[in-house]
């Protein structure tokens, strides 16, 4: 193949650089599009991309650039960049140098609204301990709605049907566009003079723009001041507003809050007719305990009655009497077993029955019993007593047994 000149990769981005700088076109040009891949590099430069629907444009914000930039960047802001579009040589690639960035559409209202919600957090509205708890049976409900459209209908229809009983106040507002807000704060204000038992802010889904009434600062005043407890029932699920977050409550849909604020009465009748149930089983329980209480102290009455207590110490008299003489008889025929026999062993060792058996007993004229050859000299006296009288006698000579 034939080959022109050769450029080198420098080359020719530079050449392409030079192209856009040389169109005026995209040397001040202001481009609208989402925040994308933001990042706030150490440096203080900020790098993201810039995109819609069907493409989107590298950009970068340097750090001496940055004096007119009065908020923080987030993924998803609607905003509008201007800048100049240049190419990046090093890399070879075209993007948005940023010198002004601001806020377009909802994305200032988005930033309003995050600085309010700041503002509002930091000063208490938003604290759990203040709100207050919605009543159970609320009897009058006060709507701040607009007197015509699907909320205010969605929310009679069910309140009705919860319970056909309950009185609905509604308090027609203007809930978007110019003054909005204010009619919002003057329902409120005049509900919460009348009494009612709870009051009902809300409104169909809609923009940011058409929601905003109840993003204002007046509005979370008025709530946040009322004395009756308030559900702020604004936009869809996904909605949420300042109202939302300074009410007692916050209710998903217009819907939701009618079921929030009104007791569903046949449930109320299935709790009584519960309750009914449950009085009667303890009252019948609690007559058969106290049957069975008095079947008892009546027993003890019985038991501790003193012609009852009478009998039984009589009784006890009677039985102790008897052991008392079994062991005086056993005692008796026991002490006489025992004299017995020491009369039988005395009987034996009686001096008497000796003497009746032909001995003597020898006593010395001193008063001693003589039981031994030894205790007496020739010529002592002594008496002999046998059984059946005594004889005086003198030892004429003393003889031992081996002796003649």
């Amino acid at each position: 193949m034939n080959r022109g000149k050769v450029y080198s990769v420098s080359s020719v981005n530079q050449y392409i650089k030079n192209m856009f700088l040389r169109e005026y076109a995209l040397s001040v040009v202001f481009v609208k599009g989402e925040i994308s891949n933001c990042k706030y590099h150490s440096s203080g430069h900020i790098y993201f991309s810039i995109k819609d629907e069907a493409s989107q444009l590298t950009c970068v914000m340097f750090r001496g650039d940055r004096g007119g930039l009065d908020f923080r960047m987030e993924n998803g802001q609607e905003v509008i960049v201007g800048g100049s579009i240049s190419v990046y040589e090093r890399d070879g690639k075209y993007q948005l140098y940023a010198k002004k960035i601001v806020l377009a559409g909802d994305g200032i209202l988005s930033e309003r609204y995050e600085q309010l919600k700041k503002k509002l957090r930091e000063a208490g509205y938003f604290d759990e301990e203040r709100k207050l708890p919605l009543p159970a049976y609320a009897k009058t409900v006060g709507i701040v709605t607009a007197e015509t459209g699907a909320a205010i209908q969605d929310m009679i229809n069910i309140a009705t049907r919860r319970n056909p009983y309950v009185q609905l106040i509604l308090y027609p507002a203007k809930v978007q566009g110019e003054g909005a807000a204010e009619t919002i704060v003057k329902g409120i204000e005049a509900l919460d003079k009348t009494g009612v038992d709870v009051i009902i802010i809300g409104r169909g889904g809609g923009s940011m723009e058409d929601l905003w009434a109840f993003n204002e600062e007046i509005v979370a005043d008025a709530v946040f001041c009322c004395r009756t407890p308030v559900i702020s029932a604004v936009g869809h699920e996904t909605d949420y507003t300042i109202a939302d977050f300074v009410a007692d409550r916050r209710a998903a849909t217009p819907s939701e809050a009618a079921e929030l604020a009104v007791c569903d009465v046949r449930l109320v009748m299935e709790r009584i007719s519960n309750y009914k149930d449950r009085l009667f089983r303890a009252f019948f329980q609690k007559m058969e305990d106290m049957q069975e209480r008095l079947e008892y102290i009546e027993e003890r009455l019985r038991f501790l009655n003193p012609q009852n207590q009478l009998m039984q110490k009589r009784q006890y008299l009677t039985d102790m009497e008897e052991r008392l003489l079994g062991y005086m008889e056993q005692e008796v025929k026991d002490k006489k077993y025992a004299f017995s026999l020491l009369a039988g062993r005395l009987d034996a060792m009686s001096p008497l029955r000796r003497l009746a058996g032909g001995y003597a007993f020898i006593e010395h004229r001193d008063g001693f019993m003589i039981d031994s050859i030894e205790a007496v000299s020739e010529g002592d006296l002594f008496t002999v007593t046998m059984r059946d009288g005594f004889i005086e006698a003198q030892a004429l000579k003393v003889i031992p047994r081996d002796g003649k």
